[in-house]
């Protein structure tokens, strides 16, 4: 399910970039426009540049929006699994703040005996 959001996420990732690449360049033409066409040349220049914004803009909804639908289905599986398991989650965390803690005490120690 993670790998597939990933992947999902990568495509999407790689149209933006290829939309703002577009969108960087449309807008340097659009200063060429304004710098030395006529009113018909810049109108024309600011409406490819305004078309390619809004693809832009379009593109990032659609890349995000699967990421932000794959983390509510995560966080409600956790949600899930956490209300079924209460005790089995609270050892986890338990041990895991144990062992961070003997790491955190035994890299003080270390650093101790050098310094």
């Amino acid at each position: 399910m993670m790998d597939r959001a990933v992947n999902e996420f990568d495509r999407a990732r790689g149209r933006m970039a290829g939309d703002f690449r577009t969108m960087i360049t449309d807008g340097e033409d659009l200063l060429k426009a304004a710098a030395s066409v006529s009113g018909e040349g810049f109108t024309a220049a600011r409406t490819k540049f305004e078309e390619r914004l809004r693809s832009a803009k379009a593109a990032l909804a659609e890349a995000s929006q699967p990421v932000f639908d794959r983390t509510r289905e995560t966080a409600a599986v956790a949600d899930h699994f956490v209300r079924g398991n209460a005790w089995s989650v609270i050892g986890i965390a338990i041990a895991a703040g144990a062992l961070i803690g003997f790491l955190s005490a035994k890299r003080k120690a270390t650093d101790a005996r050098r310094g």
